[in-house]
């Protein structure tokens, strides 16, 4: 089963248990992003990377604590309730179609064949390369037809990084940070931003040990749904400990939308044994994992350790066993009214 496939002890004791995600917060933006507000940019300095911590990527970054007010607050919240629930709605109605799409498709299979005997001539001829990529596409399981999408936003996000034109924005939008004037559209942005090669590799190793599994239980339209909301809940758990802490400071990564998954994994498979890469011999229970996850990032909150966004981390845990010990059950399965409506508003299939 994909659920036991194995993780590095590296990523399951740092980050969000095997995930890695970056504290929360803006630049004021320094020399080359202190003037960014006042749309002129000094490119000739690019962020330099902190090697002491994945939760301040930048050395050449400060922030600014001075609007870390409560009231900040408000909107991400509002942010947070809106999006997850547009996002399952979202996944309601995308899984209606899917279903209506398929129907369609049974009808008219027969159509569909002489068809096919009509047009073979021209499929013969078609571009090589497609072929090949669409033979490639279709062995995939599910669970890696969602992440191959997923990884590709990541690189394409983590390429944009290194272009130095791009970089005050994105700064300011693929970095969430509570005391910036931008705070709700980083929540989302930030989950697909990765400026280190090694923090990149090792989310969406764990990413994919976990998709396919993950898509198995859930279907792609329900782990969709969750990976996004988890996401910006993380984020949102971020700013709150940040704001509460006085504590600015920058966030990105993808770990905080992985720990929704990981942890639903775990609370839905909690005797599913998972290993060590390099040490086969060593396994555990995934009940364990999450709980001793779970147990470090309650301490690096606690104690202020500033190399993990660990407040991050335990919000897209939590989002995930709550959902694997609530949401499931007390939404998901009762959305049928949802359904029904959009049934109403698309009508039979004719």
């Amino acid at each position: 089963m994909a659920l036991s496939r194995m993780l590095k002890i590296s990523e399951l004791c740092v980050s969000k248990g095997p995930l890695l995600r970056n504290s929360h917060a803006e630049p004021r933006l320094p020399s080359n992003i202190r003037n960014f507000r006042r749309g002129k940019i000094n490119r000739d300095e690019s962020p330099r990377v902190n090697p002491e911590s994945l939760a301040t990527p930048f050395t050449n970054a400060t922030i600014d604590a001075g609007n870390l007010h409560p009231q900040r607050l408000l909107k991400p919240f509002l942010f947070t309730v809106g999006f997850a629930g547009a996002s399952l709605l979202g996944a309601s109605i995308w899984e209606y179609e899917n279903m209506r799409s398929h129907a369609i498709s049974m009808i008219k299979r027969p159509v569909k064949f002489f068809r096919n005997k009509t047009d073979q001539g021209i499929v013969e001829h078609s571009n090589d390369v497609m072929k090949e990529v669409k033979h490639w596409w279709n062995g995939l399981t599910p669970g890696e037809k969602v992440f191959v999408p997923i990884c590709a936003l990541n690189v394409l996000v983590f390429a944009a990084w290194r272009i130095p034109r791009l970089q005050p924005f994105m700064m300011r939008y693929f970095c969430s940070n509570p005391a910036s004037r931008s705070v709700c559209l980083p929540m989302i942005l930030s989950t697909f931003s990765h400026y280190s090669g090694f923090h990149l590799l090792a989310n969406m190793y764990v990413l994919h040990s976990f998709s396919t599994g993950a898509v198995g239980s859930l279907g792609k339209e329900q782990f969709l749904a969750l990976y996004m909301t988890a996401g910006v809940f993380s984020s949102f758990t971020s700013y709150l400990y940040k704001v509460v802490m006085k504590q600015p400071g920058l966030s990105l990564g993808a770990s905080g939308a992985i720990m929704g998954i990981l942890g639903y994994v775990c609370t839905q498979f909690p005797d599913t044994r998972l290993g060590i890469i390099l040490l086969p011999v060593f396994t555990f229970s995934a009940g364990a994992a999450i709980k001793f996850i779970i147990g470090l990032d309650t301490a690096g909150v606690i104690m202020g350790w500033k190399f993990f966004d660990h407040a991050a981390h335990l919000g897209g845990a939590t989002c995930g066993i709550l959902w694997a010990l609530w949401g499931n059950q007390y939404i998901w399965q009762k959305r049928e009214p949802v359904l029904h409506f959009w049934h109403e508003l698309r009508g039979s299939i004719k």
